[in-house]
């Protein structure tokens, strides 16, 4: 088994990448920087953070690193005040004697900035007015604590301000846009430029698992990077997926246009770099290397059979460069290795289909999850001393994820059907079909994806003479491998279409459309929010909402789905549409 962890030694080639961006951070002239590693879930955005921290880190005493995990403070603290608070302690423990009152008050404006925060939205959320109601007898509490003389009265001034806001300005004034005090952002930015001049390193802060948060706390995150920007000896490197904080800010402005919605996280990075994708080579080096590791090999060897597949995959692009199952064994020396030759020989021939399917496409993560479940299966095996060896778990696995929920059970179907042995596996492994012709015996399910699966069948080793059924017992025993985001059926397709366009509850053809994906009502649920997602218009009555809602009453967990949802919205969930989850719509 390996770790579903981040990395921080190199497997994938992308010290490169990791050398750029040290080498970048590093460059003085180029400070203040914002730097943004970009890359879907699970393709190594920390990883590449990692192996940046560790190149500058043969530096330590030209830089202070802050490490901030934007996911672990969700809901539990603000997100600005989270993370102004952990770079003003970083200074503070970082600070000498001389320094430390400086670095100290520091400290306590960031905390007086969080007791601002709490007080001041706190009243107006009880009195029932936003922040921004606060008139003069808040503002003059507001004053006292952006210049650090607050005391109680000025945060009893604030309530007190928000208390005589609502009765003066009731339904009198519409809101205006929330502003930062200039006299907060120029006292902060000033002491901070002080502290950090006073150290004479460059401040290094790296953000991760900003894209997991809820659209607020992701938007609340980037406004506070956006407090330290430009400050000398800066440098800010955000791993993030663009696609995710695009949908935040989609989400956490009330109609934005499509350019505030591009522009947004292309304006506070100033530097974008992508996680490479994974080719073919790299995928086979990655499972070469994690089964080398798993073998127990020598720690070692293991090290330089990695500076080896890194060093040949740098020099890909020369035709003579190349690498496989002979070189890591001359390397490695391994006490057994025909067992060992085995496990390559798999891992070797697997890398062309993971590198090109579309529900792995080369995603280390998704690998690296695969390869979990067949240990986790033929760790069971054993233990119920079932005749399987671990190559046609992995092959089986290998099925399951580059398919889809429909082609796998009907090969599991077919393998319970035919006593564990089904007839045109052996047809697709002796190579016998043609073009699109026809295999007989195969499931229509199956052939639909038909150039993978004679690719697949190809592989060593052959399951046409395996009795499978031990097989399909452990695929349903153990963790499934099909992913929530798998392709839609072409009815499920047809039926997100019929529900995003539902003029009345009473529509006979979104019924008709729900009854016919009773076993993909969830998934097609799962699609349905993620367009919707897209347009975060709420004003008035959707149809496509009223299509959700109809897959609600049908089906529990997409139910379950919509109202989360819903409950993401939070204040931007319209009446209507409680309402036309509860069944009263035309009073809504």
């Amino acid at each position: 088994m390996w770790a579903d962890a981040d990395a921080k030694v190199d497997y994938l080639n992308f010290s490169e990448v990791a050398e750029l961006a040290a080498e970048m951070v590093g460059t003085e002239r180029l400070l203040p920087l914002s730097l943004g590693i970009f890359g879907t879930w699970g393709t190594g955005k920390s990883t590449v953070l990692n192996l940046m921290r560790g190149e500058l880190s043969q530096h330590k005493q030209k830089f202070l690193f802050v490490e901030f995990d934007a996911w672990l403070h969700q809901d539990y603290d603000d997100a600005r005040a989270a993370l102004m608070s952990v770079i003003a302690k970083a200074l503070l423990d970082e600070a000498p004697e001389g320094l430390r009152e400086k670095a100290l008050s520091l400290l306590k404006r960031t905390n007086k900035l969080r007791v601002l925060g709490y007080a001041a939205e706190g009243a107006a959320a009880f009195w029932g007015v936003p922040t921004f109601g606060l008139i003069r007898k808040g503002v003059e509490g507001l004053g006292d604590i952006l210049s650090g003389d607050a005391n109680e009265d000025d945060v009893k001034a604030i309530e007190e301000g928000a208390k005589d806001a609502k009765t003066k300005s009731e339904g009198l004034f519409a809101p205006e846009p929330k502003k930062s005090p200039p006299e907060e952002i120029v006292a902060f930015r000033q002491e901070f430029s002080e502290v950090l001049s006073g150290l004479g390193k460059t401040l290094v802060v790296l953000i991760d698992n900003i894209d997991r948060c809820t659209p607020p706390n992701t938007i609340h995150t980037l406004e506070a990077i956006r407090l330290f920007l430009f400050l000398p000896r800066t440098a800010f490197v955000i791993a993030a997926d663009e696609d995710m904080v695009r949908h935040a800010v989609a989400t956490h402005f009330r109609n934005p246009s499509l350019r505030l919605v591009e522009d947004y996280l292309d304006k506070l990075i100033q530097v974008p770099i992508r996680v490479p994708k994974l080719g073919v080579q790299d995928v086979r080096a990655y499972m070469l290397l994690l089964f080398a590791e798993a073998s127990g090999a020598n720690g070692d060897r293991l090290e330089q059979l990695r500076a080896f597949l890194v060093d040949q995959l740098r020099q890909a692009w020369k035709p003579d460069a190349k690498f496989g199952v002979d070189e890591v064994l001359s390397i490695l020396k391994p006490d057994d290795p025909r067992t060992l030759r085995s496990t390559l020989d798999l891992a070797d021939r697997m890398a062309p289909l993971l590198a090109y399917s579309a529900n792995v496409n080369g995603n280390p993560r998704i690998i690296k999850r695969m390869l979990n479940v067949v240990r986790m299966r033929a760790s069971v095996a054993r233990k119920r001393k079932m005749e399987l060896d671990e190559s046609v778990i992995a092959k089986l696995a290998l099925f399951e994820r580059c398919t889809d929920a429909k082609a796998v059970d009907a090969l599991h179907t077919a393998i319970n059907a035919s006593a564990g042995k089904p007839h045109f596996l052996a047809t697709l492994e002796s190579g016998g079909t043609d073009g699109d012709q026809a295999i007989e015996g195969c499931p229509p399910e199956i052939l639909k994806h038909v150039d993978f699966v004679r690719d697949w069948a190809a592989l060593e080793p052959k399951l046409s003479e395996v009795d499978l059924r031990p097989a399909v017992y452990l695929a349903r025993e153990t963790v499934p491998l099909r992913a929530t985001a798998a392709k839609l059926s072409e009815a499920a397709i047809k039926a997100v279409d019929v529900l995003r366009q539902v003029r009345t509850e009473a529509s006979p053809t979104a019924k008709a459309a729900i009854e016919s994906i009773t076993t993909e009502q969830p998934a097609v649920m799962e699609e349905l929010i993620r367009r919707m997602r897209l347009n975060p218009e709420w004003s008035r009555s959707r149809d496509d909402f009223r299509g959700a809602v109809l897959l609600a009453r049908a089906n529990e967990d997409a139910g379950k789905m919509l109202a989360s949802f819903v409950s993401s919205l939070g204040e931007k969930a319209p009446r209507w549409m409680t309402m036309m989850m509860s069944g009263k719509a035309k009073e809504a």
